[in-house]
């Protein structure tokens, strides 16, 4: 819901569609109760700007039409959309680096010698964005173990942007988007593809195999059974509420394995006071219980 500034202290944005602070309020409303995503008032030109550019692909004049396109039974897909428009897709491989060190000296090799002897390890990416997250967890397993797509080991990569799932997987990225992955990796687990706007690398058959991806919303039912080993929702939080981010919490310490562990974006903070989280590293918290 929007909050914050009053919206006298703003203008709304005059320009190619009419726009009322009406208009705002019963987009910031619905996004939230859709996605759980606080739109204060200091974002209206930034709702404006994102969502024209909605208002010209479906030929809306006005964001009065389209507050009723969103709101009725035939607006799914365009909910769908205006809540892909809201949130930064900001991801590259190897992002905050320290997590995938963590990973790779502190807890997967007691996992993957686990899955070695028939045991299995499951690992959450939350909002992966384009994958880019998934397929870093994937190179740090692969790593340790160069077969582990023959072991009972597996990624489930989530987002709420079928965009973006559409794209992490095709498993195919730009040659720019390498920077942070070393050049043996690259060389063992990439091919070079060709690519509309040059080479492009397509992830091998093996991080493939690692790597699921399914459209998840963290404020609806998670359809999953069985509990991870590890979770990483990094920079998701940032969007929610204090409520909401207490409520997501928690539900992520129901869904990991005692002595799990959560890893989160840097600009996020747990209390672990309220949650039975141990903090063990730079935004890195181990599931308290093992």
């Amino acid at each position: 819901m929007a909050t914050g500034t009053n919206s006298r202290d703003l203008a709304v944005p005059d320009g190619e569609f009419p726009f009322t602070w009406a208009d705002f309020r019963q987009i910031a409303e619905l996004v939230h109760s859709e996605a759980g995503i606080v739109l204060t008032e200091t974002k209206v030109n930034l709702v404006y700007s994102r969502l024209a550019k909605r208002l010209r692909a479906i030929g809306l004049r006005t964001f009065r039409e389209y507050c009723a396109l969103i709101q009725g039974e035939s607006g799914i897909d365009e909910r769908q959309a205006m809540i892909a428009a809201m949130t930064t897709n900001v991801t590259r491989f190897f992002r905050e680096s320290h997590h995938f060190d963590y990973l790779r000296s502190r807890v997967l090799p007691g996992l993957l010698e686990g899955a070695r002897k028939g045991g299995k390890v499951r690992i959450w990416s939350a909002g992966c964005s384009s994958g880019e997250e998934a397929y870093s967890i994937a190179l740090t397993i692969l790593e340790l173990e160069p077969g582990a797509a023959d072991l009972d080991v597996r990624i489930l990569a989530s987002d709420i942007d079928p965009e973006m799932l559409r794209r992490g997987s095709t498993g195919i990225y730009a040659v720019r988007q390498m920077g942070d992955i070393p050049q043996e990796l690259r060389r063992k687990w990439f091919t070079i593809v060709p690519g509309s706007g040059g080479a492009e690398l397509e992830v091998s058959e093996d991080m493939h195999e690692l790597v699921r991806f399914r459209e998840l919303n963290l404020l609806r039912e998670w359809p999953m059974r069985g509990k991870f080993d590890i979770i990483f929702c990094r920079n998701v939080m940032i969007y929610f509420d204090d409520e909401t981010q207490n409520t997501v919490w928690g539900r992520f310490a129901g869904i990991l394995h005692p002595g799990g562990t959560l890893c989160i974006g840097h600009s996020e903070r747990i209390s672990v006071g309220g949650h039975p989280y141990d903090l063990v590293g730079q935004t890195i918290y181990r599931r308290q219980g093992a």
